[in-house]
């Protein structure tokens, strides 16, 4: 399955951003709400865990879940930012060297178990159950989302490949979501995509229309559905009061309503 592929070369793009850090370097705050880069890695890992988990020991999965929303409330009532400590916990604070290791064998392991199986075999989640293809996606897009803000904190340009298709297919397809989610009604029509790929390649999606566009990178369409640029930080060409909305609100990920960064607030770090 080429998604269990993608997931696989974006993973080890990711460990080549990390794999020579310093314990202090992992330390870094970076701008995704303070969370260290440590912190993030310790995230992709525990819900890659998670998803693997969902496809192959389905009881395993449900019990950490159960396991997970217990802690999270639990540290929410004490003023503790939920998700971030239990992770820590639950990997009694794993970090450094010991946890870029142990984050890369797993990945390793898990991308080729999502290959080998039925791409639409149903394997359950947070909300809805999902396909095993939509499945491994999601981690890509997970994945590739939450590495921008390591990218940023080094100061370093992300070389992107093609494979943000699928994260772009991602987008598109939350059109519904993200109006829903935000206790809206999606106006119709869904505006026409034409972006640019890493490699040059122009993709277009929907049915072409003047007045409701979107032009432009698509990789900074990717940035902007997965909340890690505001829309005006990117160059993208909006066209039309739909299109113009999706952006100011659009979030491709699961949860309650999420606000976007501010403008100028997720950049790449200089100086």
């Amino acid at each position: 399955m080429e998604q269990a592929q993608d997931f696989l070369d974006e993973s080890e793009a990711i460990y080549a951003l990390v794999k020579d850090l310093s314990d202090q370097e992992m330390e870094q705050e970076t701008g995704f709400k303070g969370w260290t880069i440590n912190a993030i890695i310790r995230h992709l890992h525990i819900w890659n865990m998670a998803a693997y988990w969902s496809l192959t020991e389905p009881e395993k999965f449900h019990a950490f879940f159960k396991e997970a929303m217990t802690a999270m409330k639990e540290n929410a009532r004490k003023g503790q930012t939920s998700m971030r400590f239990f992770e820590a916990d639950y990997l009694d604070n794993l970090s450094g060297a010991d946890l870029v290791k142990t984050w890369r064998d797993f990945y390793q392991k898990m991308a080729p178990e999502f290959g080998a199986a039925d791409p639409a075999m149903r394997v359950e989640w947070a909300g809805p159950s999902m396909s095993v293809r939509s499945s491994i996606t999601a981690r890509l897009m997970e994945n590739w989302s939450h590495a921008q803000a390591i990218y940023d904190v080094l100061g370093l340009k992300r070389e992107n490949a093609d494979r943000i298709r699928n994260i772009v297919m991602i987008g598109l397809n939350t059109y519904g979501w993200t109006f829903k989610v935000n206790g809206e009604e999606a106006p119709q029509p869904v505006p026409y995509l034409k972006l640019t790929a890493p490699s040059g390649a122009v993709w277009d999606f929907g049915e072409e229309r003047e007045e409701e566009r979107i032009e432009g990178l698509a990789e900074e369409f990717c940035q902007v559905v997965t909340q890690t640029r505001n829309i005006a930080d990117t160059n993208l060409k909006v066209t039309g009061p739909n299109a113009t909305r999706w952006m100011a609100i659009a979030q491709c990920f699961a949860g309650g309503a999420e606000t976007p960064p501010a403008p100028g607030t997720r950049s790449i770090k200089t100086g």
